[in-house]
């Protein structure tokens, strides 16, 4: 359960132009996941707190399933409204969506690999029609969510920015998700471009934090479950990869900062730097501060679906210059 303290953290966020949310109607994707639901929580604690008058919207497959989902989020006077479809197909939408905050996608890095096919299409076809909605309504503003893989594999020991230049292989099936991510990215200078759809982009580190579905089998999510559990932590790779994190709450705070403040067709690195580690580092570290064993157990990264080893030093020097600035930092030496 997500803590109410993260949505007081987030409703509090001075640099968050708020005032630009009154009285508007918000469509969130990805409403279950991690991120989409600290983000339905956040806003409906700040409509409530901050008496802003809006709507929020939120694309589900199954309503019973997502209402499960939504139980202990703040009671407020904010309306949520469920929007029944698939990104793939998506329904019609009656009335205004005045911001929509794209965060649906394949997350699972085994389906990268064995449902490649799909991985690809729901990404695109998605993000054609978050833009086409976004064009048709006339949105103020649309978010799309992509990801640190975009970038390959920098080399170690320096800073990646947003005009970094990446080698991805399309002959690598498990590279479906990160070229998928870049198409989408495409899509989103393209509409901003031709159509003036105003579309910002957010390249997001490795998200941590409360919320995590009970069968998300992401590393963050295995590791959760072993403090919790008081179970030695178990990783199949020997864990070289490199990068930084990012708490649920700093996440949705990055977002709603680039939807609002954001240049359309503009890509910005969403990260707490100070967290950069390598994943053995931060594995070592969370073991020991909770009393935990930690186990090697290697498996063949490939059919698992895992990343080659990768140096993602994130710069969110953009972000922040928009006045962003993250506020929670305990990936390195406490729990998740």
């Amino acid at each position: 359960m997500i803590p109410e303290s993260d949505f007081e953290s987030i409703c509090a966020a001075e640099f968050v132009p708020w005032e630009k949310l009154r009285c508007k109607t918000v469509l969130i994707t990805g409403a279950t996941g991690l991120i989409g639901s600290t983000l339905i929580g956040a806003l409906l604690y700040a409509g409530e707190k901050r008496q802003l008058g809006m709507t929020v919207l939120t694309l589900v497959r199954d309503e019973d399933r997502a209402k499960q989902r939504f139980v202990g989020l703040p009671v407020s006077a904010t309306p949520l409204r469920f929007v029944v479809g698939t990104i793939e197909k998506l329904p019609i939408i009656e009335g205004p969506v005045d911001f929509i905050i794209h965060t649906a996608a394949q997350t699972a890095s085994e389906a990268f690999v064995r449902q490649p096919v799909e991985t690809i299409s729901t990404a695109v076809l998605g993000m054609l029609n978050i833009l086409e909605l976004a064009r048709e309504k006339k949105s103020e503003g649309v978010l799309f969510t992509s990801s640190m893989e975009v970038y390959g594999h920098p080399p170690r020991g320096r800073k990646v920015t947003e005009t970094d230049g990446c080698a991805l292989s399309p002959l690598d099936v498990r590279n479906s998700y990160p070229i998928s991510k870049l198409q989408c990215e495409s899509l989103c200078c393209a509409y901003a471009a031709e159509y003036g759809v105003p579309a910002v982009i957010l390249r997001l580190a490795q998200i941590f934090g409360p919320g995590v579905h009970p069968n998300d089998r992401r590393i963050f999510a295995e590791i959760g479950r072993s403090i919790r559990e008081k179970q030695d932590i178990v990783l199949h790779t020997p864990g070289e990869t490199e990068h930084s994190y990012l708490y649920t709450a700093d996440a949705a705070t990055a977002i709603l900062t680039a939807l609002l403040k954001g240049q359309p067709g503009q890509a910005y690195n969403a990260a707490d730097e100070d967290t950069y580690c390598s994943i053995a580092e931060m594995t070592r570290n969370m073991a020991a501060a909770n009393g935990i064993g930690l186990r090697f157990e290697l498996k063949n990264e490939a059919e698992c679906g895992y990343p080659e080893p990768a140096y993602m030093d994130l710069d969110a020097s953009r972000l922040r210059g928009l006045g962003w600035a993250a506020q929670r930092r305990k990936v390195k030496d406490n729990s998740l």
